[in-house]
């Protein structure tokens, strides 16, 4: 595993865990979203990354 796709699988599954928080918090809409979405794409870009490795 490349430490590139590591790192932002790690950075999704935190970014995904301050989401969970803020939720909690009842923080604005807008910024679950916007951390949301950030979240999704490091999680894609970190397996993607994984997929191109591996064929």
């Amino acid at each position: 595993m490349n430490s590139l796709s590591t790192l932002l699988i790690v950075v999704g599954l935190f970014l995904a865990g301050g989401v969970y928080s803020f939720v909690k918090q009842k923080m604005p809409k807008s910024l679950v979203v916007l951390l949301s979405i950030g979240s999704a794409l490091c999680l894609a870009a970190g397996i993607l990354r994984l997929e191109v490795l591996w064929s």
